[in-house]
């Protein structure tokens, strides 16, 4: 439908909706959203404009929940490098959204001084923790951008896991230090999280290891020479085959990326970048 402007031309009365992910470093998905809203109102201002962002598992994760409905849960946890940062998780009812890029993300890093060898996901797995203090039992966690490449080292850490080395110490934090790895206990994991169902938002499906795998790949965006690459694909190589043995009843199983789930301790087999070398056991992507 449509009806005549004082000039004569035919001016919609419909509606547009916007719905724009993140434009990255520049402007949020909110951000992009009221930009473009503003300018079709000013062209446009008898067409009603609906703005709603969405993200990819990346940075404004949290920020899209918030817009659909869920609650706002402000969390201080430890960031990639070691210091304590001030994020959030999005809460509805009995789940969560947990975006890794609010705690372990490229954004946080000091300066924007990249650290691949020991950037660490520990502050993501401080969320999951958070998320489970509200009684969730489901998160939805959204893994990409994140300025890490530990395997998830540092999320099992802080939900409990032990990763030690051959003299029983615990490992130092980062991807480098996987090549230190010599037993992986899961027997001290949080135990609500065997009650946990976990969806990863992702929009990749590179396999742990080789020349897609999540070193090759990722590390480089990470501010990785590849010396660093050939040590982190070391490092999740012998990872991946040490932590076999505490993994006997794994239940994970792959699907299709961006809907991964699988039931604790376990994750997805296959996946890629943050979660996915202690309980790999093939080297192909999740289809």
């Amino acid at each position: 439908m449509s009806k005549w402007s004082d000039v004569g031309v035919p001016v919609s009365t419909g509606h547009v909706l916007i719905a724009p992910d993140k434009f990255k470093g520049s402007l949020s998905a909110s951000g992009v959203a009221a930009q473009l809203a503003a300018g079709l109102s000013a062209v446009r201002p008898h067409v009603r404009v609906l703005s709603t962002p969405v993200a990819d598992g990346g940075e404004g994760t949290v920020d899209a929940a918030v817009a659909a409905g869920y609650l706002r849960v402000p969390v201080e946890v430890t960031g990639p490098t070691g210091e304590r940062v001030q994020s959030a998780i999005a809460v509805r009812g009995l789940q969560a959204v947990v975006e890794l890029a609010a705690a372990s993300g490229l954004d946080l890093l000091p300066h924007g001084r990249p650290d691949p060898l020991r950037a660490s996901s520990r502050g993501t797995g401080e969320l999951i923790t958070a998320a489970l203090d509200h009684d969730c039992t489901e998160v939805i966690l959204g893994i990409g951008g994140s300025a890490c490449t530990d395997g998830g080292a540092g999320l099992l850490q802080a939900l409990g896991a032990r990763l030690q080395d051959a003299a029983g110490e615990e490992l130092a934090s980062g991807g480098a230090a996987l090549v230190m790895l010599d037993r992986l206990n899961l027997q001290t994991l949080d135990g609500r999280l065997g009650r946990t169902r976990f969806v990863l938002a992702s929009d990749v499906d590179n396999p742990l290891l080789g020349p897609r795998g999540a070193a090759c790949v990722y590390a480089p965006q990470k501010g990785a020479s590849p010396d660093d690459v050939a040590l982190l694909e070391s490092g999740f190589s012998g990872g991946r085959r040490r932590s076999a043995p505490a993994l006997p009843t794994c239940r994970g199983q792959a699907r299709p990326v961006g809907s991964a789930t699988a039931r604790s301790p376990c994750w997805p087999r296959g996946g890629n970048r943050a979660l996915m070398w202690c309980s790999a056991s093939s080297d192909s992507p999740s289809s």
